[in-house]
């Protein structure tokens, strides 16, 4: 495995500073409310589109990875991640953990906005003792050409 975790480093430093853009779709009302109930929400305003209120739950964009749905398994990891969303490890036979996330939010997601989101690998950074593990900086964020940015994401994701 530490050959993979080298080989994942070199990848991901020829990654950092490329920035990638991917559509989320439009947000839907039903959807947004759906998830505001997975989340536990009991409020109208997040969890009834027919609420005079209603707001997207301020979540909800940040946990979008894929605009259509339908994705085919050979988008996935074994352990079911997609293959593209760690930089740098698509294809290895390493482990990877969320590292943390920092969320700052801009402005209100509303339905009907068309998402879109932009990626940036920031750093890498070799950790630990011996072989040890990648710490891999991303920084997103979600957008629509109309209201420009609604929300900006620091991830950090770990690779052993």
């Amino acid at each position: 495995m530490a050959a993979a975790v080298d080989l994942a480093e070199q990848r991901a430093r020829a990654l950092i500073g490329r920035v990638e853009r991917r559509s989320l779709g439009v947000v839907r009302a039903a959807e947004a409310a759906e998830f505001a109930r997975a989340a536990g929400e009991t409020s109208p305003r997040l969890i009834d589109p027919d609420d005079a209120g209603f707001v997207v739950h301020p979540m909800y964009v940040v946990s979008l990875l894929r605009g259509a749905p339908g994705a085919d398994d050979e988008e996935f990891r074994p352990d079911g991640m997609y293959r593209d969303e760690v930089p740098g490890t698509d294809g290895l036979d390493v482990a990877l953990m969320a590292g943390g996330q920092d969320v700052r939010w801009i402005a209100d997601v509303q339905p009907g906005d068309r998402i879109e989101v932009r990626r940036t690998l920031t750093a890498v950074e070799r950790k630990g003792r011996g072989t040890g593990f990648l710490l891999l900086t991303v920084e997103k964020t979600y957008g629509t050409a109309e209201r420009g940015v609604l929300a900006e994401v620091t991830e950090r994701f770990i690779v052993r």
